[in-house]
C-alpha cells in the first residue's frame, strides 16, 4: 500500500512522464526507469534522493547538466546551482495539485496499475484539458 511517485516535468510544472515504485524502494530505481524518457534539455533539477554518480554521468553523457544537491553522507560535497534549484518548487506544486484529488491523496486503489492510471487521469484533467 506504500508507493512512491516519480515524475518528469517540464519547466512549467506539467508532468511529461510518471512512474510508480514501492515506497521502500530507493529513488535510484525510479531514476533508472525514467532516464530513457528524459527529453533533450539543458538542465535537470532533482531531489537529493537522485544523487548518484552513475546518474550524473548518464545525464552528462546525454549533454544534460544536473542540478541535484549532494546527499549529506557524501564525503566530497557536490556543487550545484542553488538559484536554479529554487525553481524545483514547481515540481512540488505539481505533486500538491495531484494530491488535491482525493483518490490520489488517500490511495484508494490497491493495485499499483490502477493507482498510476488514477494519477494519469488526474494529471490529464488538471494540466492538459
Amino acid at each position: 500500500m506504500n508507493t512512491k511517485l516519480h515524475a518528469i516535468c517540464h519547466s512549467k510544472g506539467q508532468p511529461l512522464n510518471l512512474f510508480v515504485t514501492a515506497g521502500q524502494v530507493s529513488d535510484y530505481i525510479g531514476a533508472r526507469a525514467l532516464l530513457s524518457s528524459i527529453p533533450n534539455v539543458d538542465w535537470l533539477l532533482g531531489d537529493r534522493g537522485y544523487d548518484a554518480d552513475w546518474f550524473r554521468e548518464a545525464l552528462k553523457d546525454r549533454g544534460i547538466r544536473a542540478c541535484i544537491p549532494g546527499r549529506k553522507q557524501r564525503k566530497k560535497p557536490v556543487k550545484y546551482d542553488k538559484r536554479r534549484y529554487k525553481r524545483r518548487n514547481r515540481i512540488e506544486i505539481m505533486f500538491g495539485r495531484l494530491k488535491d484529488w482525493r483518490r490520489v491523496a488517500t490511495r484508494y486503489d490497491r493495485c499499483s496499475k490502477v493507482f498510476l492510471s488514477a494519477i494519469a487521469l488526474a494529471a490529464l484533467v488538471i494540466y492538459w484539458l
